[in-house]
């Protein structure tokens, strides 16, 4: 007999079993529902495809992400900086805990993770929190030349710089290979840290570091 008021949570739960266990989609969604015994308009209820579901994991992890960090004591007192961090390394934590259902998602695509269709509803609330820390008018002299920088900056769009940002941050977590991945750690604060820096007009010394630090991974990886 099958279950008519599956919810969605389940039919999440019931999805990445599978996958995990299969190391492939199911067939289709009928057979899908039928081994788990739930209904089809149930699952349609929620999702028009897989593609669909796969996409609201990275969305959950989001939306948990931000729960957490605005629990945290002092949180809405700290500066864009802290806040983006506070998000990064709880965002990647979420990620951890469940790094083989993020493997199966996007290992295929990492190389290109700029196209993937599933990353699409992510990137929309990335860019509302990115939004929220009101960057896009940093501290800075008030010179010509600051000026024309922040220009450029803007012309670029400071929300799809920070996407960018974000998708290196998770390629970088897919690859590494290191002991409770401290280097992706390693990499959120100085790529962060060089980011603000960039923004203030001050990069030089920042970007120095960071470009070390990402040269010796990839020494390392040879």
């Amino acid at each position: 007999m099958k279950n008519t008021d599956a919810s969605q949570q389940k039919i999440l739960e019931l999805y990445s079993n599978y996958v995990l266990r299969n190391n492939k989609k199911p067939l289709n969604v009928f057979t899908f529902c039928e081994d788990h015994e739930i209904s089809e308009t149930d699952f349609y209820f929620y999702y028009a495809n897989f593609e669909k579901l796969e996409s609201d994991y990275l969305r959950f992890f989001m939306e948990e992400t931000l729960r957490l960090i605005a629990e945290e004591e002092n949180y809405h007192q700290q500066n864009a900086k802290h806040k983006m961090l506070s998000f990064y390394y709880t965002f990647f934590e979420q990620l951890t805990m469940n790094r083989s259902l993020v493997i199966y998602l996007l290992e295929s695509d990492k190389n290109n993770l700029q196209n993937v269709k599933k990353l699409l509803p992510l990137k929309k609330d990335f860019q509302l929190f990115i939004r929220s820390l009101d960057i896009s008018e940093p501290m800075m002299e008030n010179t010509t030349e600051s000026m024309a920088k922040i220009e450029r900056l803007k012309n670029k769009g400071i929300e799809e710089l920070y996407w960018g940002h974000f998708m290196a941050t998770l390629k970088f977590w897919l690859d590494d290979t290191s002991s409770n991945f401290e280097k992706t750690d390693i990499f959120i604060e100085k790529s962060v840290d060089t980011s603000f820096e960039f923004l203030e007009v001050k990069p030089l010394k920042k970007l120095v570091d960071l470009g070390k630090f990402l040269f010796k991974e990839v020494k390392n990886n040879r």
